[in-house]
């Protein structure tokens, strides 16, 4: 009889400890004390001005584990140099997957570059959430479940554009300046789409450069021959301040149009030339830290102690440190979400499962919306023009959101 108590007491401790148990899975990269993420930036390469997204990205989640981690685990994002180059992302991304075990990859920059790995993470069902790029593909839950960013749509951010040129500019003709990959080629789609069967006609040239080109001044020369009165800046912030300072020189004055990525005062405005700069129009979805307005916001004033604590030698002027910032929170909201099922497979499903999440410096509308079938996390945007000294947002929302 003793022999069967103690048989009898050993299964029911069983029987207690297993949905405790259950109650805990990992993957590679999870454990009781880390969630071990990964990213590509352009550390070096033609857009290592982007790296402050890494920076901030580093600071934010080094704040959430001063604050104890998610759920008790401390974030470890291993963030490598890819330059940039597609054949290193997928050199980089491997090494991340295979040697370090990442559970995900979190927050890389760039369109061609993640597009080099999207089959590779789909593959390995490794999640690939929240890129720093806003191209098309990666709003296809059908065939890249695995694949999702956070930025607004490049289509839908350049059909906002258009809809905006043809309400109020009479007799558009409009010249492009784009980058000849998939993030220019997205913006020349949703441009031309919104506006329909008058594309030939309004859109009189368009002209590229490449990512290694030293400078856009001959394009910018051929596009000031045409004297079109509306001018698509598609470019990334080196090429954009030679965009705008060329245009300039060249006494060539259309409205000008240009990209998010790019609309940043310190980075690109100032040194193009405020004379050049001013008047200039894009879209927006976070709060510029430059605006006067949001002096007294406490989201602005908690962004501001954040910087000044965990990113010091970042600028308090540039918004992709405030795109970082909300990069950092939807990921942990995610991690959050997952409890402690951390498998790359519940990452996933919580990314897709994300209901009007509204981050800290988002603007005011804004939120966060994804399901199964819908990776397309924002759907709005506001439009705001630089005014000489800060952007200025003007109008009411717009939908970023390609059906």
């Amino acid at each position: 009889m003793p022999t069967i108590r103690v048989a009898t007491a050993i299964l029911s401790i069983g029987l207690l400890a297993g949905p405790a148990l259950a109650q805990k899975k990992y993957d590679p990269g999870a454990s009781d004390s880390e969630i071990k993420l990964g990213q590509t930036m352009p550390y070096s390469g033609p857009l290592s001005g982007f790296i402050t997204l890494a920076k901030a990205e580093l600071a934010y989640f080094a704040m959430i584990n001063d604050q104890g981690g998610v759920n008790g685990r401390k974030i470890n994002l291993i963030s490598l140099d890819d330059g940039f180059s597609p054949p290193k992302t997928v050199e980089q991304t491997r090494k991340l997957v295979e040697n370090d075990k990442v559970l995900a990859i979190s927050g890389s920059l760039g369109t061609s570059t993640n597009a080099a790995v999207q089959r590779y993470l789909n593959q390995k069902k490794v999640p690939q959430l929240f890129l720093a790029s806003g191209a098309s593909r990666w709003n296809d839950p059908e065939h890249f479940p695995y694949t999702m960013t956070l930025t607004p749509i490049y289509q839908a951010e350049a059909s906002i554009y258009a809809a905006y040129v043809m309400k109020n500019v009479p007799n558009a003709r409009v010249a492009v300046l784009y980058q000849n990959d998939d993030f220019g080629k997205d913006f020349i789609k949703g441009f031309s789409d919104r506006l329909g069967d008058k594309a030939k006609e309004i859109m009189v040239r368009a002209v590229s450069y490449e990512v290694a080109d030293p400078t856009v001044d001959s394009q910018i020369i051929d596009l000031a021959s045409t004297k079109a009165n509306v001018f698509l800046n598609i470019t990334t912030p080196k090429f954009a301040v030679q965009a705008i300072r060329k245009a300039h020189e060249l006494g060539w004055k259309p409205l000008q149009l240009i990209d998010n990525p790019a609309a940043s005062v310190g980075v690109v405005m100032r040194p193009a030339g405020i004379e050049a700069a001013k008047g200039i129009i894009s879209a927006a979805f976070v709060k510029d830290p430059t605006d006067p307005q949001y002096k007294d916001d406490p989201e602005f004033q908690a962004w501001a102690a954040w910087m000044k604590k965990y990113y010091p030698a970042g600028s308090l002027e540039d918004p992709q440190n405030v795109v970082g910032y909300v990069q950092g929170q939807t990921m942990v909201q995610v991690l959050k979400q997952c409890g402690d099922i951390l498998t790359r497979e519940n990452v996933m499903k919580q990314a897709a499962n994300l209901r009007d999440f509204h981050p800290a410096m988002l603007l005011k509308g804004i939120n966060i919306n994804t399901s199964p079938t819908d990776y397309q996390p924002m759907e709005e945007m506001l439009l705001q023009r630089f005014n000489g000294q800060r952007f200025e947002v003007f109008g009411e929302l717009l939908s970023a959101r390609v059906k």
